[in-house]
């Protein structure tokens, strides 16, 4: 019962030594507010008012039902324009794409012929310029397709494939990345809070207290691992329910308390690792390099930014080494696919073990670090 006093106690110091660092706080809540909205929307799942203009060389029905299917909110209403204003209008900026429909054109398709379309793109606009190309494309062959119905009939198919969308129908890529950059928040967070609260000890002089007092090095690890993941995962909780679900309308498929659950034993591993880097740090931005070295592989090859399988055998054998590729694997299951804990308990096990590893080797060379000070 003493020892758990000690590692309550000096949690809450951990708690009232946060509440003085300004910096750290304002980047809490940024991360898990405006972090997370920004991540989600930055980079537009769609297209969104596309200005777009239309050569309309043929005046037919089949070239006026083109100009009519390019609808908001994906494009702004086509602008009719003459061959020579084409070049202009996409010079100066004022048109994203420019679709020319040639003359005779449904008099050709009619005759069995393949007459061409130009569609000029602007790919400045990058974000739009590919994934607007294939929207046209898709638009145009659609319309001709149902204007040919309509005069002879379609070749009759042997096969048809129906697809169906599951768990994001509309893949409305905002639903991955608000989920995904809350994940990589709390990774990100725990590692900088608890390598920064033992850098504060040092830089303030409160290590050399501790060190008197009868404390043991793993109770003092463990109060500032218990106390800097409460932290993370209660404004993890806070960002799904009012950002995620809120402010965003992200519908959770799964349990949220189960993803906490296995955000905690993800935590357990990652505070271990920000110990461990604040051992080796002898200063704050000595820890911000050694968090970019690390941080940066454990998110990109976790499997959160393109799916393992695309990754060399090679890197996802070392990655399943990292707890943050189980702990990927699991909260999308669970907030992507409603996993329940029959599903999940594989990845819980191996946040488990790793957690330990890492833990038992952080509060190794912590003791190591208190003994050469003392």
């Amino acid at each position: 019962m003493e020892r758990l006093a000690n590692i309550l106690h000096l949690g809450l110091k951990e708690f009232r030594s946060l509440g003085r660092d300004y910096a750290l706080l304002a980047l809490i809540v940024w991360s898990f507010s405006v972090g997370v909205y920004s991540s989600a929307t930055s980079m537009p799942e769609s297209l969104h008012n596309a200005a777009i203009a239309v050569v309309d060389e043929d005046r037919s029905q089949l070239s006026t039902r083109i100009v009519h299917s390019f609808q908001p909110p994906y494009f702004l209403s086509p602008a009719l324009i003459d061959l020579n204003r084409m070049d202009h209008g996409m010079d100066a900026g004022l048109y994203t794409f420019t679709l020319n429909v040639p003359p005779n054109f449904q008099s050709d398709v009619l005759a069995g012929r393949q007459p061409a379309l130009q569609l000029n793109v602007d790919a400045t606009q990058i974000s739009q310029a590919f994934t607007g190309a294939g929207y046209i494309q898709n638009i145009v062959s659609s319309e001709i397709g149902e204007f040919i119905g309509r005069y002879r009939a379609l070749a009759a198919q042997h096969a048809e494939l129906n697809v169906r969308m599951q768990f994001n129908p509309n893949l409305t890529r905002t639903w991955f990345g608000s989920v995904m950059e809350v994940i990589n928040q709390i990774t990100m967070l725990s590692i900088i809070l608890t390598g920064a609260a033992l850098i504060r000890e040092r830089e303030h002089g409160t290590i050399e207290h501790l060190l008197v007092m009868p404390v043991t090095p793993f109770e003092i690890m463990l109060a500032k691992v218990w106390s800097m993941g409460a932290v993370v995962l209660g404004a993890a909780a806070l960002s799904l329910l009012l950002v995620v679900q809120g402010w965003l309308q992200v519908p959770i498929a799964g349990s949220v308390g189960l993803f906490l659950a296995g955000a905690a034993l993800h935590l357990f591993a990652t505070t271990s690792m920000g110990i461990f880097f604040g051992t080796l740090a002898r200063s704050m931005p000595q820890l911000g390099l050694l968090i970019i070295l690390v941080l940066m592989p454990l998110q990109i090859l976790s499997g959160g930014t393109t799916p393992r399988e695309s990754m060399p055998e090679v890197i996802q054998r070392i990655m399943l080494l990292a707890p943050t590729t189980h702990f990927v694997a699991l909260a999308q299951a669970i907030l992507y696919r409603g996993a329940g804990l029959s599903i999940i308990w594989p990845q819980l096990l191996a946040i488990i073990g790793i957690g330990s590893l890492f833990f038992f080797a952080a509060l190794s060379r912590f003791r190591k670090t208190l003994a050469q000070m003392a």
